[in-house]
């Protein structure tokens, strides 16, 4: 493949605005310095001026220069692992453990051994790819032009940009349910209006931005996961729903197999994007270690615990509190039919974090969404990535 087309080599072939000489700007591995964006009096230069005034991050699929490669030490791979552990320590994860009994009809010991294995399948590549970061300084989009090709790659872009959207408009709804599961008076639409803004307000300003929020958000949500988990055990409302056996089991695994590994490993497009700030130097098999922790704990532990919950719906056939929630609310009934008798208005409080734990699924998506539209050619590379992520939050909160 040739690089000379490489748009984070070479800002002058990828357009990206006035920038008067920028290829005398390249540093020797053909990285991009930062001050180089906002060179030049262009719309893209100013746009570039007005975001480092509010330090919005300029940078887009450019490589990153060695000298900018600012997160070392133990800092460096605690973010990568709580990226991940923020990221699916949220009630969509929970609800992927859901559908083990309700849309596939496993039972409980065959939907635990499901959850254990496609996810530690699921998160290797994503743990690979991310690993690959500080060694290229690439995006993972940009890493994937190697795999696919110059023009393969854009359609690889395509999916990816239908995957962000797609799953911030249903992990939305998901969010949407909780907060109507607390109060019937707030409509869908608004839920979703509260969620996406939150989002946009994290992911405008960037990649400092967003690790610094994910590294401390799993922790109110893990908290009041064990307050379910407490509140559920309580109850003593767990059935263990047998196994089937023959054809209908091999379906029924394979098919919750494929539900977990498809959302375990649809992290990999998005792998490198949080992790090109660290130095060459770092260890690949740190950040790969990292990287798998910070991903299968939480995974494990949202997927089996909403298997175990959702077991309570078959109680009396169906006739119970938690069917009648799930039916009413899906996700969000379930957890308020778990928390809400019990607990009252503070399972109520419970709730609302599990809605806003949706941000933190979003993070990645509606991050990375700006760098994936930047491979489709020099013509976008002229949009600074705050501005993709503007239109980006538009296009989920209409679908949602």
């Amino acid at each position: 493949m040739s690089h000379v087309q490489d748009l984070e080599k070479n800002p002058v072939e990828a357009g990206v605005g006035s920038i008067p000489s920028s290829a005398e700007y390249a540093y020797e591995d053909a990285a991009v310095p930062g001050e180089s964006f906002e060179y030049g009096n262009g719309y893209y230069a100013k746009l570039q001026r007005l975001a480092g005034k509010f330090n919005i991050e300029q940078r887009g699929i450019e490589r990153v220069p060695e000298n900018e490669r600012t997160e070392t030490g133990i800092k460096a791979l605690l973010n990568v692992m709580t990226m991940w552990l923020s990221a699916n320590m949220v009630v969509s994860s929970f609800a992927i453990g859901i559908l083990g009994p309700s849309l596939f009809y496993t039972g409980f010991a065959d939907g635990i051994l499901c959850i254990l294995f496609f996810n530690i399948i699921g998160i290797i590549p994503v743990s690979f790819f991310s690993a690959l970061g500080p060694k290229f300084g690439l995006r993972q989009m940009v890493l994937s032009r190697f795999w696919f090709g110059w023009w393969g790659v854009k359609l690889i872009a395509i999916f990816n940009v239908i995957a962000c959207i797609g799953w911030s408009s249903v992990n939305s709804i998901v969010g949407a349910q909780l907060l109507n599961a607390v109060n019937n008076d707030v409509p869908g639409w608004a839920g979703i209006i509260i969620i996406a803004f939150c989002t946009f307000a994290i992911t405008l300003f960037g990649y400092k931005i967003v690790h610094a929020y994910e590294f401390w958000s799993w922790i109110p949500t893990f908290i009041v996961f064990l307050i379910v988990i407490g509140v559920f055990a309580h109850t003593g409302d767990f059935y263990n729903i047998p196994w089937s056996t023959g054809t209908t089991e091999l379906g029924a695994v394979l098919s919750f197999g494929a539900t977990i590994y498809g959302f375990a490993t649809g992290w990999t497009s998005y792998a490198a994007d949080y992790t090109v700030y660290q130095p060459s130097s770092q260890k690949r098999w740190k950040v790969f270690l990292f990287t798998f922790v910070g991903l299968l704990f939480p995974l494990l532990f949202t997927q089996m615990l909403g298997l175990a919950v959702m077991t309570a719906t078959t109680i009396n056939d169906g006739n119970n509190i938690y069917a009648e929630g799930y039916k009413q609310s899906s996700t969000g009934g379930l957890l308020g039919a778990v928390l809400i008798p019990h607990t009252g208005a503070f399972g109520k409080f419970c709730l609302v974090i599990l809605a806003l734990s949706i941000i933190a699924n979003n993070c990645p998506n509606i991050y990375s969404v700006g760098l994936t539209v930047q491979v489709f050619g020099k013509w976008i590379q002229r949009l600074p990535r705050f501005i993709l992520t503007i239109v980006a939050t538009g296009a989920y909160i209409a679908i949602a």
